[in-house]
């Protein structure tokens, strides 16, 4: 069967780096383009060396863009909405890595972004690209955007629980992400220069981080069991730590009173089981013993897994919800390559083998 077409706008940068890595990879996939402005012209293993001898593509100035069979779009945010015409007019299939079509209200940009929308009638056409929660709807989407790493691991860690209405929303969540620092991309700046930003950890983003707009929709939509029940807040606070690649979320919320006479450890796993248990790329990781008993980035770096565990303190109801992510694979390129294979109706886990490294 002739492969798809598949080419990549902004290919320069982390996360369009690892889309390519992945694509060349790909049993059902032949790589047409990389554009990037400033790099037209050279190889991309210029800013991926580690894709040397892997391939000869040189980058092209977007303007150099044919026809393909779907497009990936790896900008910086604010850039894809303007241009998302241009660019739906190249391909059928569209996926936005961006943070432009993430958000259903486009007021969520003013309050999130401190910017409004300068397309929102594009954000109706996109679906929310997270295939645990919204899979059968990329299926049959043309249009899906990226997700937000931070958001990536917040959610996972926590769906099972609002999926099962376990949550009592009146008391909120509480969710503590520790961030590599690749999350920052790959243009330096003062907070990445190498002086400063090693060893350190840094809360940077205590309240207000962007990636609380896409945790908030995710929670607040309707799902099975809690179809109409009050919103949730959410109160996520950000910390630098000293890691390239990965995110780790902890998160807080308690039961609801009603499902706390008995409740135990065997119940999580039940919901967790429940949510996961046919998921090809989340793993339940709750251990008895050893190094590895609850989720950590580290063995992730590379990976399109999610590893989810849970605790639970039955003296106050309270259920700790944790997920570990690769954040530019899980949190951004593998889980675009993922949406992708479900929208061309491929082997969803097609180009995504790779289990990690141990020890790295």
């Amino acid at each position: 069967m002739t492969p798809a077409r598949v080419s990549i706008v902004g290919g320069s940068g982390y996360a369009g780096g690892e889309v390519l890595r992945l694509l060349l990879g790909h049993p059902e996939v032949e790589v047409g383009q990389v554009t990037s402005e400033s790099n037209a012209g050279k190889y991309v293993h210029a800013t991926h060396p580690n894709l040397r001898q892997v391939t000869r593509l040189k980058y092209v100035p977007a303007a150099s863009l044919e026809p393909c069979d779907a497009l990936f779009v790896a900008l910086p945010h604010g850039q894809a909405m303007r241009r998302m015409e241009e660019f739906a007019a190249l391909a059928p299939r569209v996926v936005d890595l961006s943070a432009d079509h993430r958000l259903r209200n486009p007021g969520d940009y003013v309050r999130w972004y401190q910017h409004a929308h300068e397309a929102p009638a594009w954000l109706e056409r996109f679906v929310y690209g997270l295939p645990e929660v919204n899979r059968e709807a990329i299926r049959g989407a043309t249009h899906v955007s990226g997700v937000g790493c931070n958001a990536t691991a917040t959610i996972l860690a926590l769906w099972p629980l609002f999926r099962a209405d376990l949550v009592d929303r009146s008391r909120g969540v509480i969710v503590e992400v520790k961030a590599g620092s690749s999350e920052g991309g790959a243009s330096a700046g003062p907070s990445s220069h190498h002086p400063d930003r090693s060893h350190a950890v840094r809360s940077y983003a205590p309240v207000g981080h962007r990636h609380t707009a896409e945790v908030l929709q995710a929670l607040n939509a309707p799902a099975p069991g809690a179809a109409g029940a009050e919103p949730v807040e959410v109160h996520m606070s950000v910390t630098s730590i000293e890691l390239v690649r990965g995110v780790l979320a902890t998160a807080h919320v308690f039961l609801r009173e009603e499902h706390r006479e008995g409740f135990d450890l065997v119940d999580l796993w039940k919901a967790y089981r429940g949510a996961y248990g046919q998921e090809p790329f989340v793993r339940l990781v709750r251990e008895r013993q050893g190094v590895y008993r609850y989720p950590e980035p580290k063995i992730l770096a590379g990976s399109n897994y999610a590893d989810v565990g849970f605790d639970y303190d039955p003296n106050t109801g309270r259920v700790v919800a944790i997920a570990a992510i690769d954040n530019l694979m899980k949190g951004a390129a593998g889980t675009a390559v993922q949406c992708l294979n479900l929208m061309m109706g491929w082997d969803e886990t097609a180009g995504l083998w790779f289990a990690g490294l141990h020890p790295v």
